[in-house]
């Protein structure tokens, strides 16, 4: 207990120590930067940003509790604004009765949605509204599309990148055609699926790449899939990629857990629960990719793998809603129009 003290201590002399000052974390300052958007001033917001996040929200009802939601919405997204705001990215709300027209004009469909809004691309954010998530969702839309290998230290990082679909390509140069197709291609799933490229040939042959050649990843995989057919363009890559985005084994992130969650098979998913930095739960996750290998052919197949320590303010929900003790791996079948638990394990 002493012990325990002294550690709380520790963190508070740190975080008041005035050389310090650069560890805390930022806290709203008061000055509104989300925009109430509407047909009169979106086109001036469009041209002032290199990206506007929009929230498409139902009229907020005049019950305390649904106005208590809206507030801490729109918090999460005033702070993002204040951390971003040297970036140039911009944050707006649209109301779906008031402007709906507007939401019209610009393609926002699904309330209670976050659009961004980048070049001529509307990406929609399919993660959980938390400040922090968003603002990694952000900084990621901000890079480029495609990521260049170029040395062995850079082949290693993307090796150890397995919980993820990638994509990698050999291409002579950045001016190669098969190149801007590739990159044009990547703008399509940036930044929910990652591609890489190298010019290189001493990385090529280590990845077994041909001129002109793309690999697929599937997470967990140990082998990548040759993309057929080389060179591509544009439209057989995106098409390859759709096609094959649905892994046999899928690990929930913040960033894209709505997508993942409601890409079922007919109304059900395998869900597994496991804690990656717990013994139990890394060799019930060893067992889990086995599985996956085995099946990877099997397109009815798909197993979702859950950390709770990505999520944990959800995990006595789940642990309720599931009747599940996730102190312990766990593996069961959800229905996902119910959020019912079936048969767990």
């Amino acid at each position: 207990m002493k012990a325990t003290c002294w550690i709380l201590a520790g963190f508070y002399l740190l975080f008041c120590c005035k050389a310090e000052e650069g560890l805390n974390f930022p806290t709203y300052d008061g000055k509104d930067r989300v925009i109430d958007l509407n047909e009169k001033n979106y086109k001036q917001a469009l041209k002032k940003y290199d990206m506007l996040c929009l929230l498409f929200h139902e009229p907020v009802s005049s019950d305390k509790v649904s106005q208590k939601q809206f507030q801490m919405t729109e918090m999460v997204l005033e702070l993002a604004a204040q951390v971003l705001e040297p970036r140039s990215i911009g944050f707006g709300m649209v109301d779906s009765k008031k402007d709906a027209k507007l939401a019209k004009k610009l393609g926002l469909v699904e309330e209670g949605s976050l659009y961004v809004f980048k070049e001529e691309r509307l990406i929609e954010f399919d993660g959980e509204l938390a400040t922090d998530v968003l603002v990694e969702f952000l900084l990621d839309l901000l890079e480029d599309p495609v990521e260049i290998l170029s040395s062995k230290l850079e082949l290693q990082a993307f090796d150890q990148i397995d919980d993820e679909i990638k994509l990698i390509g050999y291409f002579k140069g950045e001016d190669s055609e098969h190149y801007k197709a590739f990159e044009e291609a990547a703008e399509h799933f940036q930044p929910y699926i990652k591609f890489f490229a190298t010019f290189d040939k001493g990385v090529a042959k280590k990845l077994g790449l041909k001129m002109n050649e793309v690999d697929f990843y599937e997470p967990f995989m140990d082998e990548p899939v040759h993309i057929p057919d080389k060179p591509y363009t544009e439209e057989e890559l995106v098409e390859f990629v759709k096609e094959h985005r649905r892994a046999t084994l899928r690990k929930l992130r913040p960033e894209d857990m709505f997508e993942t969650w409601e890409d079922d098979m007919e109304g059900i998913h395998i869900v597994a629960f496991a804690e990656e930095d717990d013994p139990d739960g890394f060799e019930f996750l060893e067992i889990l990719k086995q599985v996956a290998r085995d099946n990877t052919d099997n397109p009815d197949l798909s197993i979702v793998w859950i950390d709770p320590d990505d999520f944990p303010l959800l995990i006595t929900y789940w642990e309720k809603t599931f009747k599940i003790d996730l102190f312990r791996p766990q593996i069961g079948v959800v229905n996902v129009t119910d959020v019912s638990s079936i048969c767990p394990e």
